[in-house]
């Protein structure tokens, strides 16, 4: 493409690959689409639209939506008259609404239901010069997302051309508010050549043609998520967006999608489930499940195991894997996977399985891709976040940060230039805050995160994401936080995995009542302590796990230990749960 200006993507899809469902939602147990060529109308009256509603030239605009079709025409359609998206997440507080309103200057709102309308509305009391709050969902007593398009639908599109044309591709095209776990939020200032530059570098590694299908469920308010979907269209691709995180396992089988992205925390939570419907098997079932997972742990791309084991593992495959890949539709040709890091035994047992699995790397604000592994399986180094994408450099700095510059970094924080100075030098590198190294020269392999890693009273630098992934590789553990920091050895918070649990109290004849009794039986306490001492084999002394504490209940977006991309808020776990660290210690 000449242009680097993100709206002009649908147009070039109407021109070169126009789809009949390049977007499409469930409502009522029914798919709706729309041809590219409604999603152009519908960008063109929106943007029409606001104009007639007196929104001008880089001024702000929120939307705050589960992912839909609608989303995507607001987002063009803001883009097209120079105006500023400002995605937030559905899930955020009312205070923070209003801290981004006001910090980032909103002058309309688009949100997607009775119940989030009712939270801005909350959010707006005290803010003055809001043309409105429009919802995609019919809502008594709110204006409609269509009255937007309607007020446009009779004005000439040759009236939006000289609008278009007034947009640049260094304009600011989006302030996307960080979910920091500290402070408040920064709005990140990326521009259209940001985000094209990503669009434009990881098209050519996408390994599917135009009028294949994607499944979108991770949140379009996430950088992530965005930047792919302005890739699809690009691509051809046709976007079916999954009606919530619950019914993801349905949708894949309807939409048979032959892409989709996610993040490490929903891959291990479907292995957790074929894993789970495993352990229900008796009989040669059973025996043939794990005989096929025992084979797919042992996997290695690129290396020829010899004909006995490739004969079993295509075994495998016909008899095992098959009901794997019909579970994800049938189709799937690549997962993508960022936003943290995804355990490499789970990417093996993937892989084994002809489910390939791609880790990424990037931030917000780098648009966000910094290197991703290739399709091609000889260019797959499982462990590592892949190569840079073209156009990009990245260096490792003395103390193992990674810096990186190139047309995909952020323009800076939104009034805050000593935020901005604090990560982006004098030479433009900007420092990413993550601990690095490069494998082979070329590719890419994150330690940890800077902020994360922390010193035991014995002077040892502990990296926790390193030993956090490794006990995931346990079936008896579903999530896990590495404590220690100015203590004398490293500790755990361990929340199990109920379901393995329960398979092993059933095979032991182990009673229990509750969930939570059964955390406190000795029994259980020794599986445990056997677990992590088999995996504190893999570490250094000083790195070894000497301590844990069992937590009764899982880490969630909605209870607030995670992110809304799943990562673990390692501050408000540290508070929540203060006193069963202090036990930990207190030997």
């Amino acid at each position: 493409m000449k242009t680097q200006r993100l709206f002009d993507l649908l147009e070039y899809q109407l021109e070169n690959t126009p789809q009949e469902n390049a977007f499409a939602k469930k409502e009522n147990g029914e798919w709706i689409t729309y041809s590219t060529q409604e999603a152009v109308n519908y960008a063109n009256n929106i943007s029409l639209g606001l104009l007639e509603l007196g929104i001008k030239k880089q001024e702000k605009v929120a939307i705050i939506s589960m992912n839909r079709p609608e989303w995507n025409f607001v987002d063009y359609g803001i883009q097209q008259i120079g105006a500023v998206s400002v995605p937030m997440y559905p899930t955020i507080t009312v205070e923070d609404y209003n801290y981004i309103f006001k910090d980032a200057g909103v002058k309309a709102v688009f949100v997607s239901d009775a119940e989030l309308y009712a939270k801005v509305q909350e959010a707006v009391k005290d803010i003055e010069g809001i043309v409105g709050i429009y919802t995609f969902d019919k809502v008594d007593g709110a204006q409609y997302w269509e009255e937007v398009s309607d007020l446009g639908s009779d004005k000439a599109v040759e009236d939006l051309k000289l609008h278009k044309a007034g947009v640049d591709e260094t304009d600011l095209l989006t302030l996307i508010y960080t979910s920091g776990t500290t402070g408040k939020p920064k709005g990140v200032m990326l521009n259209h050549s940001n985000l094209m530059s990503n669009v434009l570098a990881t098209e050519k590694i996408l390994p599917v043609d135009a009028g294949s299908d994607a499944l979108s469920f991770l949140p379009l308010c996430h950088v992530y998520e965005r930047m792919l979907t302005y890739l699809y269209v690009y691509a051809g691709v046709s976007i079916y967006y999954a009606e919530s995180m619950e019914t993801i396992g349905d949708n894949l089988k309807e939409v048979k999608p032959h892409i989709f992205s996610t993040v490490p925390r929903l891959l291990e939570k479907v292995y957790d489930k074929i894993y789970a419907k495993g352990l229900e098997l008796s009989g040669i079932k059973r025996k043939l499940f794990f005989w096929a997972l025992e084979l797919g742990h042992k996997f290695e791309l690129n290396k020829n195991q010899g004909f006995w084991y490739n004969f079993q593992l295509n075994l495998a495959n016909k008899l095992i894997f098959s009901k794997w890949r019909e579970a994800l539709g049938g189709n799937v040709r690549l997962i993508t996977s960022g936003s943290a890091a995804l355990q490499p035994r789970l990417a093996t047992v993937f892989w084994s399985a002809n489910i390939p699995v791609l880790e990424g790397y990037g931030l917000t604000e780098t648009s966000p891709v910094i290197s991703v592994n290739k399709p091609n399986p000889d260019e797959v180094r499982i462990g590592t976040v892949g190569p840079l994408i073209e156009g990009i450099e990245v260096k490792i700095a003395e103390d193992g940060e990674i810096l990186t510059r190139g047309p995909h970094i952020m323009q800076g924080y939104y009034n805050k230039p000593d935020k901005t100075a604090e990560v982006i030098d004098e030479d433009g590198w900007f420092h990413t805050g993550d601990i690095g190294t490069m494998v082979e020269g070329k590719y890419l392999k994150i330690t940890d995160r800077k902020k994360d890693q922390f010193k035991t009273s014995g002077g040892k630098y502990i990296y926790p994401q390193m030993l956090e992934n490794k006990f995931k590789e346990s079936v008896l553990i579903e999530q896990i936080m590495i404590t220690g920091e100015f203590r004398k050895f490293p500790g755990a918070l361990i929340v199990p995995s109920f379901e393995g649990l329960r398979d092993y109290c059933g095979h032991k004849g182990i009673p229990y009542t509750t969930d939570a009794e059964m955390l406190k039986l000795p029994q259980i306490m020794d599986k445990f302590q056997r677990e992590v001492d088999k995996f504190n084999e893999s570490f250094a002394q000083y790195e070894k796990v000497k301590r844990f504490e069992l937590l009764p209940t899982s880490w969630t977006i909605e209870t607030g230990e995670l992110t809304p991309t799943m990562k673990c808020k390692r501050k408000v776990i540290k508070e929540k749960y203060a006193d069963a660290i202090e036990r930990i210690y207190d030997c």
